[in-house]
């Protein structure tokens, strides 16, 4: 009985120091990615960040095309 109550006090404390209290995992939002822009954006730079600018949309480059994203 001695041990089980050793051992009960030792996972206890061993849950007490763990660095992480609690992992999240989310699923990515839908990403709608754009192969090419209409000639009519325009470049915007937010935060020192360069972004595509076109129909109420801000895009952001990337290697499979153009990437819609929120500011």
């Amino acid at each position: 009985m001695k041990y089980l109550v050793y051992t009960l006090i030792l996972v206890f404390a061993l849950n007490l120091n763990s660095c992480a209290r609690r992992v999240v995992v989310a699923q990515p939002a839908s990403v709608t990615v754009v192969k090419k822009l209409p000639r009519q954006y325009k470049v915007v730079r937010v935060k020192g960040k360069r972004y595509y600018f076109f129909n109420g949309k801000h895009y952001r480059k990337t290697r499979n095309g153009y990437v819609v994203v929120k500011i």
